[in-house]
């Protein structure tokens, strides 16, 4: 039997509170720089270690002077879940942005309120380290942590998979790191019943490109999504009302996933 590793990587910096505008409530004060993770095989523990090292340190939102990379052989039967159709959407501004997921939101049967309450997260400049979790019909924000969020955590892609994604995505000159691990997360969270969809917005101020996800959309990539510069972002899954908290929180933070490919469509 192959011995399976999650590797986790963050990095962070420590900043005085006048650096940015966070939360006068906040007892540490410090910035999110990087992180990324994945599960591997024994072999590959090296090089993805190097890896995230080299990606901590040389990142646009600055020098990180703590990086902690955790190691941790999975004990856990791996689940398999398959990775969502790929898509771009054509989007000029933010406002279009803002616009195209009012629409896609509300088919969902996910209420004006909820929409409103996820763009406060997304927009904000105190930007939250996990995802929120917001009911779809009340608007109701759900994490027990406003501050930590919900992490997602513990999910990889088959190398069979990986091989075959890399190749669709070099056609569009889309292979990099950040899409591929953003398709991997959300096709892990799109996979548990109790979630709808999930909008993103990254923090990095040179990637300006967002995405709506869920069993429904696929993975659709959303351009211009915020202005570049821009340091805030944020993710957001919105949930059913009846949703088990603690059962959907233990899938997303603890079940080891791995995603195989099923026929992501070809992005234009």
């Amino acid at each position: 039997m192959i011995t399976m590793w999650n590797v986790r990587m963050r990095a962070s910096k420590d900043i005085v509170p006048q650096a940015v505008n966070l939360s006068k409530t906040r007892i540490r004060h410090e910035l999110h720089i990087s992180g990324a993770e994945g599960i591997y095989d024994s072999p590959a523990i090296t090089s993805m270690f190097s890896e995230y090292l080299t990606r901590a340190l040389h990142h646009p939102r600055g020098k990180p002077d703590k990086i902690v990379i955790t190691i941790e052989q999975i004990n856990e039967q791996i689940m398999r879940v398959p990775l969502l159709p790929l898509t771009t959407t054509d989007c000029a501004s933010p406002a279009q942005a803002r616009e195209m997921l009012f629409s896609a939101l509300l088919s969902l049967g996910i209420t004006r309120k909820a929409v409103n309450n996820c763009l406060k997260v997304i927009s904000s400049a105190d930007t939250i380290r996990g995802a929120s979790l917001i009911s779809m019909k009340s608007g109701r924000r759900s994490e027990p942590d406003r501050e930590r969020g919900v992490r997602v955590s513990r999910m990889g892609i088959e190398k069979t998979s990986e091989r075959r994604l890399g190749t669709i995505l070099s056609a569009t000159n889309l292979n990099t790191s950040t899409v591929k691990e953003a398709l991997i997360l959300a096709s892990k969270v799109a996979s548990y019943p109790d979630i709808i969809a999930e909008v993103c917005i990254s923090d990095d101020p040179d990637y300006t490109t967002g995405y709506l996800a869920g069993r429904q959309f696929g993975y659709r990539r959303i351009p211009n999504i915020k202005v570049p510069g821009e340091m805030h972002g944020g993710r957001v899954f919105f949930i059913k009302d009846t949703a088990n908290i603690k059962a959907l929180i233990g899938y997303l933070e603890k079940q080891p996933v791995m995603s195989y490919f099923s026929g992501l469509s070809r992005d234009r």
